[in-house]
């Protein structure tokens, strides 16, 4: 090249060849392990699950979920700390600039159902920049044939935009994370977070606001289905045991977190699992320990050696909560169709951090909507950043971050269907007995399930019962394999006074915490409780 022939002249300017965006539609689990790996948004790990990072998130963002205040629904909605508004007008301005942000990106659509039920379900489309988060939507949700993708059309899409931070000024959000909802526009904004969970949070929550005006009770529960065709709901938070429980090799899975109850039986909303994979067993929970070495998976923050990719179910170096993302068809005894009959025994799971709970009660229709509403579990030390001792959490009907509708909706659908279907209900406590977190031990799994088992197959209907003094609850005085003095809170604890003390603290917060629903509920429920115990303070 002659260089000063050039010199002087007008420099042409540089033309990069253009780079077309492409889209990504419905591509299959070993497309997207390509693209993933290609885009370093993770690695494989040893056995075949695909292994992403999320941090900081590695949890829901609760406080950053919204709802757009809209004329069409704002009267139906339960306005507070769960659900938050945002005006049309900031919904819009978000929309532009996730629209913004994700065209200049390759992007991975997906198209989906929520609810087995063919009567019942939702079509809804995904878009994601990030090959592993289509690929947990592949896992979680319903999975459309061929010629069903064909002629899909979505009811809801989603925009998924995970590095895009909102202005809290201009959007109205609390922070830069945001999940907001419009329920006219048919649109759910998700950014500033790469934590899987609230892809799939977000999707039940729009089902808790559709399916309750078709007449269909939906639930934060898991339900298995026994040989005889006898459905079982598990009812509880995260860290209960919904999805261990309902994970029983004897029984089928029709899913792990969330169903809708219609006039003809139960249906699973998703056709996946997204279990908390923390300190899992291979001897206690083989099922689930099986997918975490399987191709399909995503792990989400487990702790995996660069070196071997071997991954560490123990670690907790990321965060105790850990999860693997898996197609329900992962778990051998799986219900393929997600559905079952009315059922036949309802369970409410709590973790009693407190060791005040029995193992196993049974409860009266009144006490059933009660503890419903009360939702109660507690958080205990190492869990969470800041918590140091127990801490007592109630969470309205055991999912009241995902209700979009006043809880007392829900809880008067479940109380008519449990009538209607004559159907038991069972407390069980999966946490601690003998003393407190930290004074006492937790409750076996292997007697956990030997309780539960023993109610769903009716072995508990005619057995004797004590009335527990503080909540009036019917404790059986006896349950084959299960050691008779486990099924006496107060008489494992080594100072019954001790007990007692914890015990009247305890039930105070059960009345402290139920007084939100003192005018929206008859008064044999609201009584149904402990009774506020005289000279005890609850903060």
């Amino acid at each position: 090249m002659n260089i000063a022939a050039t010199r002087g002249q007008p420099r042409k300017p540089i033309v990069k060849p253009s780079v077309k965006r492409q889209v990504y539609r419905n591509q299959s689990p070993p497309e997207l392990y390509e693209h993933a790996v290609r885009r370093g948004e993770g690695l494989i790990a040893a056995g075949g699950a695909f292994c992403a990072v999320t941090k900081p998130h590695t949890g829901r963002s609760p406080n950053d979920k919204f709802l757009v205040r809209e004329p069409e629904s704002s009267e139906r909605i339960w306005w507070g700390t769960v659900n938050r508004p945002v005006t049309p007008e900031q919904f819009a301005a978000l929309r532009a600039a996730v629209d913004a942000h994700l065209s200049g990106q390759d992007l991975f659509v997906r198209d989906v159902f929520a609810g087995a039920d063919p009567a019942h379900r939702v079509p809804i489309r995904f878009t994601t920049p990030n090959a592993w988060h289509a690929l947990f939507i592949h896992n979680m949700f319903l999975r459309p044939s061929p010629g069903e993708l064909e002629r899909f059309t979505p009811a809801f899409q989603v925009l998924h935009a995970p590095e895009l931070h909102a202005d809290p000024a201009t959007h109205g959000t609390n922070s830069g994370t945001f999940v907001v909802i419009s329920l006219a526009q048919k649109t759910i904004l998700i950014g500033g977070t790469r934590y899987a969970g609230e892809l799939k949070k977000s999707i039940f929550t729009l089902l808790n606001y559709l399916l309750p005006v078709k007449g269909v009770l939906s639930m934060h529960c898991s339900a298995n289905i026994g040989p005889d065709g006898d459905t079982a709901l598990f009812f509880g938070l995260s860290g209960t045991g919904k999805t261990t429980l309902s994970a029983d090799p004897d029984r089928g899975l029709i899913g792990d977190d969330e169903h809708g109850w219609s006039d003809l039986g139960v249906f699973n909303f998703e056709a996946g699992c997204y279990a908390k994979v923390i300190r899992l067993s291979r001897t206690t929970e083989p099922e689930i320990y099986a997918t975490t070495r399987r191709f399909g998976t995503v792990l989400e923050n487990v702790v995996v050696d660069p070196a071997t990719r071997a991954i560490d179910l123990d670690s907790a170096d990321i965060t105790e909560n850990t999860r693997a993302s898996y197609p329900i068809q992962f778990i051998p005894n799986h219900v393929p169709d997600g559905r079952g009959g009315h059922p036949r025994h309802v369970i409410f799971l709590t973790c009693d951090a407190f060791g005040i709970m029995p193992p196993i009660a049974r409860l009266s229709p009144e006490q059933a909507m009660y503890h419903f509403l009360s939702g109660y579990t507690a958080k205990v030390a190492g869990t969470e950043r800041g918590v140091t001792e127990p801490k007592e959490t109630f969470s309205a009907c055991f999912g009241a971050p995902f209700l979009p509708l006043q809880p007392d909706v829900y809880a008067q659908m479940l109380g008519e269907r449990l009538a209607r279907h004559n159907v038991p209900c069972w407390l069980v406590n999966t946490g601690w007995t003998g003393g407190p977190f930290g004074v006492g031990e937790r409750l076996s799994l292997p007697h956990t399930r030997a309780m539960v088992r023993a109610a769903l197959a009716g072995r508990l209907d005619d057995v004797a019962t004590r009335r527990e003094p503080v909540f009036h609850l019917e404790v059986p005085t006896e349950i084959p394999d299960v050691p008779a003095e486990l099924l006496d809170p107060r008489g494992s604890w080594s100072d019954p006074a001790e007990y007692d003390a914890q015990a009247a603290r305890l039930a105070a917060l059960f009345h402290k915490n139920f007084e939100q629903f003192a005018g929206r509920v008859p008064a044999p429920v609201r009584e149904a409780g402990p009774p506020a115990t005289a000279g005890v303070e609850v903060d």
